[in-house]
C-alpha cells in the first residue's frame, strides 16, 4: 500500500536545493569555521601570553620587613546575637544603629 501516492520526488527535494547531501557539506563547513576560531583564539591567546613579563623568582621578591608594617583587624560587628524578646523579626528601620559596633575582641590570644 503506498502512503505517499507517488509523490517520491517531492520529498527529495525538501531536503535542501541540491539535494540532502547538501546539507552536510554546510554543516561540515560550518563546524570546519568553529574549529578554525577556536585555533586561532588559543594562538591569539598564546602570544599574547609570550609578551607579558615573567613572574618574579623567589630571590628576586622584595624582603620582608624586620617589624610590622600594617594592623590587620578581624573585629566582630554588633552588640549581641540575641533574639527580640517578644519574638517578632526586627525591620530594617528598627535596626537603627544595631550592628555598627565593634565587640570588643576575646580574652583569650589566637594561637599562633
Amino acid at each position: 500500500m503506498d502512503v505517499t501516492n507517488g509523490a517520491w520526488e517531492s520529498l527529495a527535494t525538501t531536503g535542501g536545493a541540491d539535494g540532502p547531501g547538501a546539507v552536510g557539506v554546510i554543516i561540515g563547513i560550518v563546524g570546519l569555521a568553529v574549529v578554525l576560531l577556536l585555533i586561532g583564539g588559543f594562538w591569539f591567546g598564546m602570544r599574547r601570553r609570550d609578551k607579558e613579563s615573567r613572574p618574579p623568582r623567589p630571590e628576586e621578591q622584595p624582603p620582608r620587613p624586620d617589624h610590622r608594617t600594617e594592623i590587620q583587624e578581624t573585629g566582630k560587628h554588633g552588640s549581641s546575637d540575641s533574639f527580640p524578646e517578644n519574638g517578632h523579626a526586627l525591620s530594617p528601620y528598627e535596626l537603627g544603629s544595631h550592628g555598627n559596633e565593634v565587640i570588643p575582641p576575646d580574652t583569650e590570644r589566637p594561637r599562633d
